[in-house]
């Protein structure tokens, strides 16, 4: 029969031993799920514009420091499919300035300002007039009034002549397919995200065999 004295050792080595291996495996699988959680980071950095482009606009220096937060510009998957809802929701509102408020909304939600920006060119000079004439025609068929043929301009010009006709269907056709285009955004590339670090976790794991 084993003695108190030998048995309390051995156990707490056995105990120690133990307690070792579940940190190192604990470590291996943190270091591993960081590594995967890499992959979509670097597919959307080759793609984005340099970062400095959006910090030295001139448009927006109103928001000073608040711009130049380091977690407004990492890459995770909370922050990219936010910023992906930002720039489409954007990119359906006719207003000048877009960049502004696609930039405030990533401040304000903690968003990747860079994506939010980058997406409002969505709606650029050759794709703005179907894009809003769709959602000026969206909102003129809820509103019941009927839509005029029109040629969109983003200019200040414009809309100081155009929007006091047209502001009520416009805006309420570029809402709804700003909300519509932010939800579709978000949702899918939060499942790509996963996806993405699922396949690299399975191809990983198949290696190992």
């Amino acid at each position: 029969m084993l003695s108190t004295g030998f048995f309390y050792p051995l156990l707490y080595q056995k105990i120690h031993y133990i307690l070792i291996h579940c940190e190192l495996n604990i470590l291996k699988c943190y270091l591993n799920t960081k590594a995967y959680l890499q992959m979509p980071k670097k597919f959307f950095k080759r793609w984005l514009p340099d970062a400095k482009i959006v910090k030295n606009n001139k448009t927006l220096r109103m928001f000073g420091k608040l711009l130049h937060d380091p977690n407004l510009w990492h890459l995770n998957r909370r922050s990219v499919p936010r910023a992906f809802a930002i720039g489409l929701f954007t990119a359906f509102i006719p207003i000048p300035f877009q960049t502004v408020l696609a930039v405030g909304l990533a401040i304000g939600l903690r968003a990747n300002v860079l994506i939010s920006a980058a997406l409002i060119w969505v709606s650029n000079p050759l794709t703005m007039p179907p894009i809003f004439y769709f959602a000026y025609k969206l909102g003129a068929k809820i509103l019941g009034v009927k839509p005029q043929p029109l040629k969109f301009e983003l200019t200040l010009e414009w809309f100081k002549v155009q929007l006091v006709h047209i502001w009520k269907p416009l805006y309420l056709g570029g809402f709804i397919c700003g909300i519509v285009s932010a939800a579709l955004g978000y949702f899918v590339v939060a499942l790509l995200w996963r996806l993405m670090v699922y396949i690299r976790w399975r191809n990983k794991k198949n290696k190992l065999k």
